[in-house]
């Protein structure tokens, strides 16, 4: 009788490379060879959605994590080098950051501690709330490069982060890059000094210690396979300070984003008046044949109301009366969406900054808790300057905008009436009426925009000071153009005569000559210097405790997916102990060694490294006759505590026939006394003689996979589920481990239910994304109850 109940199985046009059970629902992810992230449903294996590389993210999947709250996924991409984080609901892409070397192996680990401290702060996590205003969402029409600002939702960055508890994203990949990131987001730590490429990594819960193996190669011998262990005793020791500060700093990592993209939004939005207007004018220069500046032109147009035939042409024929009405209101709506840019994005980010780096600041100054993470008053200090320094050009672009918009309106006005006149239409009386200080404004703002710049020759022709907005949209490292006009300002006036208040560090910077894009790159370097300065010194803080050489390897396969490879590494539920998986074929093929560490660097473990015989497990539950039928392993993951999901071979097999999925019980091996010395002069595979072999009792606990080579299996114990790989990477099956019910078992398999199958599988194609949410809506309904067995009625 099978042991395990499949609930599905499907043949993928792809090859998948990476599998990761979500942690919460009955759902798998698959990364596969075309750049392609995939959700299946555990039911029929049915795919739920698909995400397709583009040109924000890469085609190369090299690692995957789900977050512990299964509501995000994170995968790393070789060819861009960025890690992204994707929705796992709408398959929308959240946020995605840069690494500076390929990721290899990534893991996503939930903080379980608990205290009185942290269950306080997680209680007051909420009163920034109280304090700061809701931040708008972006226009939909500009959101083509994050989705965190664009729903309709405005507790985008809330959704985000997630629980207020601490989750760590760890990233491992060549050269020794290792990085921790808090909540997925801010980069809490850069560990330096690990030898070789990351294969496997996993930091321990209780976040005393992270567990690395690691490939280290040299240049005249085989890659060499090495266990590391490493203490992060100062993350666990001050874990309220950490949780703490990582909150603030993800919050101040995400309004960063948020004002990136609003500027993003400005200048698209400043583009229409360019396009418009200096264009224009431009091309007029470029083709009149008079020496007259456009000033004049236009002077003469004022004063005596005659144009020259050129100056006629270019209102009559290339703008014409109609085309000005539409320029104007063109012109009109793109300063007033700038305007709203500012007053609602840039200031209530700036302000929503400037309070979270000076909670930053009140927790630098408390040096007993905080000091020892590497926060810097100075430094803290430094970037609340600096955002000050951008809200006050923000207010300054708010000043431009007004007077720009009323001098545009005023030139628009009498430009208007006379393009009318000259086409000898009616003017309504009530744009006749121009009084003489009128005609003064039309002048001076004549001779203020429409001065040719002799300095600067752009787009091909002489640059045109139409407006003054877009100098402050130009992500250059020039001086303003034309800055703001400051004479008779009473309070700059004020300060420059004053010697202590022009130096007073209460008073933020202006950086008048400077543009808006420049004063944000100070702004993000000096909050930079906030963000790198804790990696750093927590980083140099984990140091090796311990470190095994383990054995030597061949080549890695280049179809070989890493996340299936052994060894492989996980950390217990109660956050204790730290297991590792792995094989030495070079020594036995029948052994599987287990190495268990506790997650304390310095509490050694009894058993800490033994054997598990394979060579006689299944030989009186499968086969009554007399041949002895040696077993190996292919593939092993950790299912619990006590248990272990393997994929067997049989030594000698044909084709591909005999490949077994078991579950091992671990209970008896763990409760071995006999000890192991590790010599560190000698790797293990010179010293396997001397590890403890221990004999497994299999009981019914197993399945043969018939018609499948089998190769690699991904497992989730808490779900209580498994998937199979074949070793072309393109068959999979999948299995519910704990349900014993042989007629489901066989209806499922009868060739009745697998017509029934095909029929859902198609009704359900047809849901897609729909599918996903309307089970969600449903109340969780993709997690069955512990003794409903999922059969096709039952779904």
């Amino acid at each position: 009788m099978p042991a395990f109940h499949q609930v599905g199985e499907k043949q993928l046009p792809n090859a998948v490379l990476f599998m990761a059970w979500s942690p919460k629902r009955d759902l798998i992810a698959l990364a596969n060879k075309a750049g392609e992230l995939l959700l299946h449903r555990l039911a029929n294996f049915q795919r739920v959605w698909s995400l397709a590389p583009n040109e924000n993210t890469g085609k190369e999947v090299t690692a995957l994590a789900w977050r512990p709250d299964g509501k995000i996924l994170s995968f790393s991409l070789a060819d861009t080098r960025k890690v992204v984080l994707c929705d796992a609901e709408k398959a929308e892409i959240l946020h995605l950051f840069p690494v500076e070397n390929a990721v290899s192996c990534m893991q996503w680990m939930d903080v379980l501690e608990e205290s009185s401290l942290l269950t306080s702060f997680y209680n007051a996590e909420d009163e920034s709330s109280l304090f700061l205003p809701k931040l708008p969402t972006l226009p939909k029409s500009y959101s083509t490069t994050s989705k965190i600002f664009s729903e309709d939702k405005s507790d985008e960055v809330m959704n985000l982060l997630g629980e207020a508890r601490l989750n760590i994203l760890v990233l491992g990949g060549h050269s020794g890059f290792m990085e921790l990131y808090a909540y997925g987001m801010y980069r809490i730590a850069t560990v330096t000094g690990v030898p070789g490429t990351c294969r496997s990594l996993c930091l321990s819960s209780d976040l005393r210690s992270l567990s690395v193996v690691t490939e280290v190669r040299s240049a005249d011998e085989e890659p060499e396979i090495n266990y590391i262990q490493l203490d992060t005793a100062l993350l666990s020791d001050c874990l309220p300070e950490v949780t703490r500060m990582a909150r603030k700093f993800t919050h101040i990592s995400t309004l960063l984003q948020y004002l990136r993209l609003s500027l993003t939004c400005m200048c698209e939005a400043w583009e229409d008046i360019l396009m418009q207007m200096d264009l224009r004018l431009t091309k007029f220069v470029q083709e009149k044949n008079t020496s007259t500046q456009v000033q004049d032109e236009f002077l003469e147009l004022l004063l005596w109301g005659k144009s020259s035939p050129e100056l006629q042409a270019l209102l009559m024929t290339q703008l014409t009366v109609k085309g000005l009405k539409k320029l104007g209101q063109s012109i009109e709506s793109s300063y007033s969406s700038i305007q709203k840019l500012v007053i609602s994005h840039l200031q209530s980010g700036s302000e929503a900054l400037l309070y979270h780096l000076s909670e930053v600041k009140g927790m630098s100054l408390w040096k007993q808790k905080f000091e020892p993470l590497g926060l810097d008053a100075a430094a803290i200090e430094d970037a609340i300057t600096a955002v000050g320094s951008f809200t006050l050009k923000a207010s300054e672009l708010l000043q431009v905008i007004d007077k720009s918009m009323k001098n545009f309106k005023a030139f628009f006005r009498w430009l208007y009436v006379a393009m009318l006149r000259m086409s000898e239409d009616h003017v309504p009386p009530e744009l006749n009426k121009m009084t003489q200080k009128d005609i003064a404004f039309v002048a001076d703002f004549l001779a203020e925009h429409f001065s040719e710049n002799e300095e600067l020759f752009d787009r091909k022709g002489k640059y045109f000071n139409v407006e003054r907005v877009g100098q402050y949209l130009k992500d250059e490292d020039e001086d303003l153009v034309s800055p703001p006009n400051t004479k008779g300002n009473q309070w700059l006036n004020f300060l420059q005569e004053s010697t202590h208040l022009k130096e007073s560090p209460l008073l933020f910077p202006s950086f008048p000559q400077k543009s808006l894009h420049y004063v944000k790159r100070m702004m993000e370097g000096a909050i930079e210097l906030c963000l790198q300065n804790p990696a750093e010194v927590i980083g140099r803080s984990v140091k090796q405790a311990f470190r095994a050489a383990l054995f030597y390897t061949t080549h890695k396969a280049e179809n070989t997916p890493g996340l299936f490879e052994l060894p492989s590494l996980w950390n217990d539920k109660k956050g204790s102990m730290h297991y590792m998986v792995f094989v030495m074929p070079q020594v036995s093929p029948c052994l599987l060694y287990l190495m268990r560490r506790h997650t304390d660097p310095h509490r050694p473990v009894p058993n800490g490294l033994l054997a598990i015989d394979l060579s006689s497990l299944l030989h009186d539950s499968i086969s009554s006759s007399s041949e002895d039928l040696r077993y190996s392993c292919l593939d092993a993951r950790i299912y619990d505590d006590e248990t272990l999901t393997v994929v067997l071979q049989q030594v000698d097999e044909e084709e591909g026939n005999g490949r077994v999925l078991a579950q091992l019980p671990l209970g008896s091996a763990l409760s071995c006394e006999e000890p192991f010395t590790w010599d560190p002069t000698q790797r293990l595979e010179q010293q396997a003689s001397s590890v403890p072999a221990q004999v497994v009792l299999l009981e019914n606990q197993w399945r043969l996979l018939e018609n499948m080579k089998a190769q690699y299996v991904a497992v989730n114990g808490v779900r209580r589920v498994a998937c199979v790989l074949s070793s072309n990477l393109r068959h999979v099956r999948v299995f519910e481990m704990d349900v014993e019910d042989e007629e489901d078992d066989e209806r499922l398999e009868s060739p009745e239910a697998s017509a029934e199958q095909e029929q859902l599988d198609e009704s359900l194609a047809s849901q897609g994304d729909e599918g996903l949410e309307a089970e969600v809506a449903a109340g969780e309904a993709l997690e069955l109850p512990e003794e409903q067995e999922p059969t096709v009625n039952a779904l």
